[in-house]
């Protein structure tokens, strides 16, 4: 079984949002496959269902003249910001179909999100950066060490309607950590956030080609899928319905 791989580029918050709610209601209509969508945004913030806005530190003022976009979403979490030099993922799934460790009639929201968060670890470890989970905290952070306390290196929420996932992880690559003053990311004011850039081993500097082919490598051992690589969202809706238009005509 193959999983469809999109690498979108740089593109603004709102077109991501787009390209991703049609993606998801091509899945739901059983029309394309599963997919992973991989972008970058320029500088924006999101809160989830769970947000306080008063985890936002920066003023509505400071935000409108550095042209920082704020968007209410419905993925699980907090605030979180997104950036240049962070690697997004969306995978848009269905958890009913066969998932590895799948154990009922679909896989659970807390597997699914326990598997992205190995897949990151795995991508933290192509750069020599041992990273972990933390109980009771979603996400992947890197190992405390003597007065260093763990700190975040990927940001992780999700969305499932009707069996299929949307929203997903952001890992930070090269990301300009001072922006993270904003807020407090993900509602957690005592472990400060990094990046593979300042963690790399050295030897290992990562650029967001090697993370992005890292990550689709990974993605796909970790789910149990082989990646398909399409060249845009046209192309992906484009064969799907053209495989289904063959297999109706049969």
């Amino acid at each position: 079984m193959h999983l469809n791989l999109l690498h979108l580029g740089r593109v603004p918050y709102a077109e991501g949002l787009a390209i991703q709610q049609r993606v998801v209601a091509a899945r739901k209509a059983g029309v394309i496959g599963d997919a992973l969508l991989l972008v970058e945004h320029p500088p924006v913030l999101t809160l989830g269902r769970n947000a306080h806005r008063s985890n936002v530190l920066a003023s509505d003022e400071f935000l409108a003249a550095r042209g920082i976009e704020l968007h209410e979403i419905n993925r699980g979490g907090d605030v979180t910001y997104h950036g240049p030099g962070q690697l997004v993922g969306y995978p848009i799934l269905d958890l009913r179909g066969e998932w590895p460790g799948k154990k009922g009639p679909h896989l659970g929201p807390v597997d699914y999100v326990r598997m992205i968060e190995d897949t990151l670890i795995r991508v933290c470890g192509e750069f020599g950066v041992m990273a972990q989970r933390i109980c009771g905290l979603t996400g992947v952070w890197t190992l405390a060490g003597g007065s260093v306390p763990e700190k975040k290196i990927a940001a992780i929420g999700v969305h499932v309607s009707a069996g299929v996932t949307s929203h997903g992880f952001a890992l930070n690559v090269t990301t300009d950590l001072r922006d993270f003053q904003w807020i407090v990311p993900c509602g957690i004011a005592d472990k400060p956030v990094t990046s593979l850039e300042l963690e790399a081993a050295p030897g290992h500097a990562p650029t967001m080609d090697a993370a992005m082919h890292a990550t689709a490598r990974h993605f796909g051992r970790v789910f149990g899928r082989q990646m398909l690589w399409r060249g845009s969202v046209d192309e992906l809706l484009a064969a799907s319905a053209e495989k289904l238009n063959t297999g109706l005509h049969r």
